[in-house]
């Protein structure tokens, strides 16, 4: 008589018990298998000579970043001008902008900066900006203490006018969703948007969470284009909450910090 085997239950791991996950690519495709979110989601590839002049031909404007890293070190952005420019290409590292007459200059170029460490190349999105300046929001979704994923906080990041990452720790300024969005939605518009991502974020945080088991909390880096489409440019598994305190609802990070002390980032 043959046995009946029970199935077993995957206990959910301890509340105190975080995952980071450092691979960017990994991260993208996790997003990428929820059909609601695919609309969102930049097109994004391992960066090869091919693929990166195949996407730089398609959109005029793509960046390159490490699969692994944090702060936006390691981004570059490349362009492709119009034809009759002399040198068409070029790419900004840094403060630093080069330019070539052709790709395969601008690659060698590259290689140089990259050093065979693997890249991603991502569809160039063309952010709003804010007296001048471009910028991009972070969504923080974490669990609750009840272990449901709930957005706890949304803030604005400004680029430096000599960068092209808005990162707090790469020269960038911290602005409210507000201050950002006003000269492009009313009031009501602006909520109602806001409400979007808090949604969108627990969507993400889901999906990631599906495929890396223990992820408590993620950071979502969402731009926005001339239209007012968001994108999601990246997922962090280790965001940094005190960039909240920097808001003037101070319950936000209260809040935010609550959660993370209950599964052990502060």
């Amino acid at each position: 008589m043959k046995r009946i085997r029970k199935k077993s239950l995957k206990k959910p791991l301890p509340l105190n018990k975080a995952r980071y996950v450092s691979s960017k690519i990994g991260k993208t495709k996790a997003v990428e298998t929820v059909e609601s979110l695919r609309k969102y989601v930049p097109s994004t590839k391992r960066m090869t000579a091919v693929t990166l002049q195949e996407m730089l031909e398609q959109y005029k404007m793509v960046y390159v970043k490490p699969n692994i890293g944090m702060f936006g070190n390691g981004v570059i952005r490349i362009e492709l001008a119009e034809e009759e420019a002399e040198k068409p290409y070029s790419y900004q590292s840094g403060v630093t902008i080069r330019r070539f007459k052709t790709f395969a200059d601008l690659y060698v170029s590259l290689l140089k900066i990259t050093r065979k460490k693997p890249y991603l190349v991502q569809k160039g999105i063309h952010l709003l900006t804010y007296k001048g300046n471009r910028f991009d929001l972070r969504v923080m979704v974490q669990q609750s203490l009840v272990r449901k994923w709930e957005t706890t906080g949304v803030i604005g990041r400004v680029a430096h006018p000599a960068k092209i990452v808005t990162n707090f720790h790469n020269g960038g300024t911290l602005k409210s969703v507000d201050t950002l969005l006003k000269k492009y939605l009313p009031p009501a518009e602006r909520k109602g948007f806001v409400q979007r991502l808090q949604v969108m974020g627990v969507q993400v945080a889901k999906a990631i969470n599906t495929r890396y088991r223990g992820v408590k909390e993620i950071g979502v880096d969402v731009a926005i284009d001339k239209d007012l489409q968001p994108w999601i440019l990246e997922v962090n598994t280790s965001p940094d909450p005190y960039i909240f305190r920097r808001l003037k609802d101070k319950r936000i990070f209260a809040k935010i910090r609550r959660y993370a002390k209950a599964y052990g980032r502060l």
